[in-house]
Parts: C-alpha cells; sequence; structure tokens
C-alpha cells in the first residue's frame, strides 16, 4: 500500500464533486489517492478504505471485486436531495442565471446504479452508503440538439453540502426501503405507483433485491413478475 507523490493519479482530471467529497469525508490521519493492490483508492483510514463514486458502478466493478475480500471497504455515493443549475452566460446574456432546480433526488436512485454488483452488500466487510447533498450543477450552452436539456450541457458538479448520510450496509437495509403498503405479491409496476418513481427504477430495484434474497418470484402477472417479500 503506497501514497502517491506529485499530481496523484486519481487527481487527473478529477472533478470538482469528487474532490470536494473527498475533502469532506477525510479525517486527520488518513492517506489520500493510494495505490492498494494496484488500485487507487480514494481515502484510506487505517484498515479501511474508502472509496467515493459520483458516476456509474459498471466502471469499478472489477476495482470493489477485487478489494473486498481483502480489506474494510466503505462505498459512497452521492445523490442530489436539491440541486440549483448554474447556467453560464450565452452570448446574449450578459451575466450567468442560477435557479433552483424541481427535481429532487432519493435514496433510491443507488439502485440504478448497484446493478452492478448487488451480490457485494452481503458479503463481509462491505459497506454501502448515499450521501444525500445540495449541489450546483454547472451548464454551458452547446447549441446540441439534446431535447432533454434544450442544447445545454452539464461541464461540472459541485458540492454545497451533505445534508444526511444513510447507511445501506446490510440487505434488509436496502429492502427496508420497499413502501410498507405493497400488496403482498406485487410487480414492479406496484413498486413503482407506490415509490411514485419511474418503472425503470422499480426494475431495477427488484432486481437488486432478488439478487440479495430479499425478494423472490413467485410467478407471473400477465407478462410482469410477481415478487413476495421473504
Amino acid at each position: 500500500m503506497s501514497e502517491n507523490t506529485g499530481h496523484r493519479i486519481g487527481e487527473l482530471n478529477e472533478q470538482p464533486l469528487h474532490a470536494a467529497l473527498k475533502t469532506w469525508y477525510a479525517q486527520p490521519g488518513d492517506q489520500v489517492e493510494v495505490d492498494v493492490d494496484g488500485y487507487v483508492v480514494d481515502i484510506v483510514r487505517g484498515d479501511r478504505l474508502i472509496e467515493i463514486q459520483t458516476g456509474n458502478f459498471s466502471s469499478i466493478k472489477r476495482k470493489m471485486r477485487a478489494l473486498i475480500p481483502a480489506y474494510d471497504l466503505t462505498l459512497i455515493y452521492p445523490v442530489a436531495a436539491e440541486k440549483w443549475l448554474y447556467k453560464l452566460p450565452k452570448p446574449d446574456w450578459e451575466e450567468p442565471r442560477r435557479r433552483k432546480s424541481p427535481k429532487r433526488g432519493r435514496v433510491e436512485e443507488v439502485f440504478a446504479e448497484l446493478v452492478s454488483f448487488p451480490e457485494l452488500v452481503s458479503q463481509e466487510g462491505f459497506h454501502l452508503q448515499v450521501a444525500l447533498i445540495q449541489e450546483e450543477e454547472v451548464r454551458r450552452f452547446t447549441g446540441e440538439k439534446m431535447w432533454w436539456r434544450n442544447g445545454w450541457r452539464r461541464v461540472e458538479r459541485r458540492l454545497l453540502d451533505v445534508v444526511e448520510e444513510i447507511d445501506l450496509s446490510q440487505p434488509d437495509q436496502l429492502s427496508s426501503l420497499l413502501p410498507p403498503d405493497l400488496p403482498g405479491e406485487f410487480t414492479t409496476a406496484d413498486l413503482a405507483r407506490e415509490l411514485d418513481c419511474s418503472r425503470w427504477l422499480a426494475q431495477k430495484m427488484a432486481y437488486c433485491l432478488r439478487k440479495l434474497g430479499e425478494i423472490e418470484s413467485v410467478g407471473k402477472q400477465g407478462r410482469a413478475w410477481l415478487y413476495v417479500r421473504k
């Protein structure tokens, strides 16, 4: 285990949100950007590894599976509970514009990424934590035809505050996110309705909980799988 010097490998092209979260979580005596068995880890605290992932989990799948059998590892995933949009000036603007987004992130969003390795939650030494944050998203107008942003492209994310930390290190902590009013047998359509989320996210949640043995499929209702809690 060795600490990199100079421009650390993990800091090359590091985004502001990741850098700010690393500063937020690091404590006196911690080492940052440490080479552990050929992988650069964000924070090392004694025998504990802390990895912060602001993007998709598929890119760290190999890293997680290599390190978890030998180390105590905490994976932190930030979700924007509140977001402000900061738009850089366009040619016809003199000043940037800032407004609060009406969208609010939620802890269940972690399932969209956890599909890459849900089984790791049941392994000893692996700890999953969702950080609900306030963030500022900086956008620049490019004119490219992106229907969901009307020609605006995100250029960076900035941390404003960490408002809550939610531990999801055990399978039953993940299954506790299931809504209490689900019927005894339910589909992902039922799950999406009770959670007031997209069917796509409900399907990811069901996949992860099934892999962890927290729910099981018991047949079909039309073309949809039926699940029950275990």
